[in-house]
This record gives C-alpha cells, structure tokens and sequence, in this order.
C-alpha cells in the first residue's frame, strides 16, 4: 500500500496511458489545476453517475482553470469505450500496473459480505498549478461531490 498524501505536498508524479491512445502525466497539466478523480471500474453505476457529473461540469471546471482526469485499473480500451458510451468529455487514464493508484494510497483492501479484496477508494485529489496538493476528498460519496470540487477549484 502507497503512502497516504498530505494537503500541501507534492502530487508524485504519473505517466500513464489514455482513453485516446496518448499519455497522461502529470507534467502536461503543469501550470494548470488538475482534478484528479480515482474510480474503481468503468460502466458501474456510481463510477458512471460521477463521471457523468464530472462531465456536466466540464465547462465550468475550463472556466476555473482546471482539467479533469479520470483513473481506474482499466484498460485505456475499455476506457474509450466508456467514454464513448457516455459521451465524457474529459480524459481517463488507465492504470493497469497499480503503480499510481498505490503512489496516491488509493489502491486499498477493502471487504464485501465479509470477503476482503484489494480495490480502487474512491477518491479525488485536486492538484494546484504549482504540483502541491491543494485538496483530498477520501471515500467519495457520489452525489453532489462534481460541484463540491468545483467550487474548491474556484476558490483556489
């Protein structure tokens, strides 16, 4: 298990492949806020209904100065099939290594009807244009939690 990150350290770096058949690093949002939302699986429902509100604020979170990226252990094919599906707007970055999903202490054990695995917290991580870290939300509750980011990035 990674390292758990504090509020005002440095982002650890990432260089993964994309729903898009790119890159996403951490160094091209340099500059930038970055919205940094991990998710457990493509086309579940609450991974979908958060995405899907990520995606209806995507305006909103340009206007403000930030991207939005998306990661889950999914494949980036399966990544651009659920994007199509759902007509995201905003890129997914696949992290089929777990390497960024531990660096960020996100990839957890976790336990259903008393069985444990290992899985993806939900979890958001708002990046300031200097690389520190300006926010964390741990254990995301889907609803209302897209416009509770944006309003942290408008006020950074």
């Amino acid at each position: 298990m990674g390292a758990k990150l504090s509020e005002g350290g440095k982002a650890p770096a990432f260089d993964l492949p994309d729903d898009a058949g790119g890159s996403a690093a951490l160094k091209n949002f340099k500059g930038r806020k970055l919205v940094l939302y991990f998710y457990p699986k493509d086309d579940t429902s609450g991974c979908t209904a958060e995405a899907i509100a990520f995606n209806g604020l995507r305006d909103e979170f340009e206007k403000a100065g930030a991207a939005i990226l998306g990661v889950s252990p999914d494949s980036a094919a399966k990544h651009a099939k659920f994007k199509a599906k759902h007509g995201l707007e905003f890129t997914l970055a696949a992290d089929e290594t777990k390497a960024m999903l531990e660096a960020y202490g996100v990839w957890v054990e976790k336990s259903m009807y008393g069985r444990k695995y290992m899985g993806v917290e939900r979890t958001t991580v708002l990046i300031g244009p200097d690389g520190k870290i300006a926010r964390i939300w741990n254990k995301v509750k889907v609803p209302g939690h897209a416009a509770e980011v944006l309003a942290a990035v408008k006020s950074l």
